[in-house]
């Protein structure tokens, strides 16, 4: 995962005790150290966004490291840990380019407060830097193999051109990114400009699978190996033959599975359900979660070997958040396409309807942005779509300034926010309703299919039929 983090303090129940609390959030991946005489290698070999920084250290000091990013890693943010009687010296580490400094013992909302807009800051300054360095799709050797990813943001221009290096290698290759920003995309243009682009891609949610019907879908079955076996089935391995094989959302799989998955990974051969004759597959992995595995790792439920042979290869996919213009630059695609396919004449946003649309958090991302354009357009009966047409749901969450969600946030009202559960059930009631209960239409909309549709409604107790 791309936030790194490094906690440097010599007492172990505080390193402990950060841990715990940095790893209920997943989007941070957390590392720690306890003697600071190896703070300089480690800081140097580990690629971190953020370092929490005890002071009072003995032999190698906080300001002695803090001297050291400074001068080495100004891209770092640095978070100083203080007692309550070394304010002054906090203070100093500031003058020397710390972000914050936090008093022992640490509140755990001020923290993850603190290091979200520590990361934030970061952020900020690498999307400065591409943009200053003026990528653009210009910069891709093959931007048609992109044709599906539509993007202006130099920040994924970059990951873009990250992808061009890694296709053309047989590793497998794991992307990491939140629902919604198109980790299929970019595994498709991974196979397209890989060698193997001849041959096929598949493409499977591997968390979807119980653990009794992963080894015949994966590995096949052959006619009467079990009841209902009435033909001979080629598993997600033999149809990917000499291809891709995509296996989205692999942090749902149950441990059974991530054995199997490991063991065939390992010894290159399997065998069909019912058949003793091994056989082979030449096929790249690629692998995509929206869950921080380092977490799921500690936590017992992925397994270290599993991820080593899947992380070959990594790719982080920013949010729709931090890809600086491309709300705008999406919302108006979308216009256009479901403009034409509703058959009406609606040209363009109003100021206040853009403006509400580029306020907005997306947890959804992608996918939620074009499913609340769609949404929209049944709506609107002008020729601009105006910002009334928006969901009410986006519309609350920009009046109550939640884009951000700092929920960690010291005296952040929180009976305000609603879970994303409860976003989707009113969006999904929306549509439905302006659909005049057209499931079809409604599903076409959201883009679900329709047998998926029937499961949120009878999900959120909408199901009236």
């Amino acid at each position: 995962m791309g936030n790194k983090i490094l906690i440097i303090d010599d007492e172990r129940p505080i390193l402990s005790s950060l841990t715990v609390l940095l790893a209920q959030h997943d989007i941070f991946d957390v590392d720690v150290l306890q003697d600071s005489r190896k703070a300089f290698k480690k800081i140097d070999d580990g690629d971190y966004r953020v370092l929490i920084l005890d002071m009072s250290m003995p032999e190698v000091t906080g300001m002695d490291i803090l001297r050291h990013v400074r001068e080495r890693h100004p891209h770092m943010e640095s978070v100083i840990l203080t007692g309550v009687g070394d304010v002054e010296m906090a203070v100093e580490a500031m003058k020397l380019g710390a972000y914050d400094y936090l008093t022992k013992p640490v509140s755990q909302e001020r923290l993850v407060f603190t290091m979200r807009r520590a990361l934030e800051r970061v952020q900020m300054r690498q999307e400065l830097t591409a943009l200053k360095s003026g990528l653009t799709r210009a910069n891709l050797r093959h931007p048609e193999a992109f044709n599906q990813i539509l993007t202006r943001s130099p920040r994924m221009i970059s990951v873009l051109m990250k992808v061009e290096q890694i296709a053309p290698t047989n590793g497998s290759v794991l992307i990491w990114g939140e629902s919604g920003t198109g980790k299929e995309l970019v595994a498709t243009a991974i196979h397209k400009l890989s060698t193997r682009a001849s041959r096929p891609f598949v493409a499977v949610n591997a968390g979807v699978f119980a653990a009794e019907l992963f080894a015949s879908e994966f590995f096949g079955h052959n006619k009467g190996a079990f009841t209902g076996a009435t033909e001979t089935h080629k598993g997600f391995l033999e149809k990917a033959d000499g291809g891709t094989l995509f296996l989205d959302e692999i942090g749902g799989l149950s441990h059974e599975i991530q054995v199997k998955l490991l063991r065939v990974l390992q010894e290159g051969e399997f065998f069909r359900v019912g058949s003793t004759v091994p056989l082979h597959a030449d096929v790249r992995i690629i692998a995509a979660t929206n869950k921080n595995l380092h977490n799921e790792i500690r936590a017992g439920t992925f397994r270290k070997d599993l991820f080593y042979r899947l992380n070959i290869n990594s790719i982080q996919l920013p949010p729709l958040r931090e890809r600086e213009g491309d709300v705008t630059f999406l919302a108006n695609h979308f216009l256009r396409v479901y403009s034409r396919e509703h058959g009406k004449e609606v040209k363009a946003f109003s100021d206040a309807a853009i403006e509400a649309l580029a306020r907005y958090d997306y947890p959804g991302n992608v996918r939620e942005l074009q499913n609340v354009v769609a949404s929209a357009l049944v709506l609107e009966r002008s020729e601009r779509l105006e910002k009334e047409s928006l969901p009410s749901y986006l519309l609350d969450a920009v009046k109550k300034g939640l884009m951000v969600l700092p929920a960690a946030a010291d005296g952040v009202d929180r009976s305000s926010m609603r879970s994303l559960e409860d976003v989707e059930k009113e969006h999904v009631a929306r549509v439905l309703n302006a659909c005049s209960g057209n499931r079809t239409h409604a599903a076409r909309i959201l883009g679900l299919s329709r047998a998926g549709l029937h499961l949120k409604l009878k999900k959120y107790g909408l199901d009236q039929a």
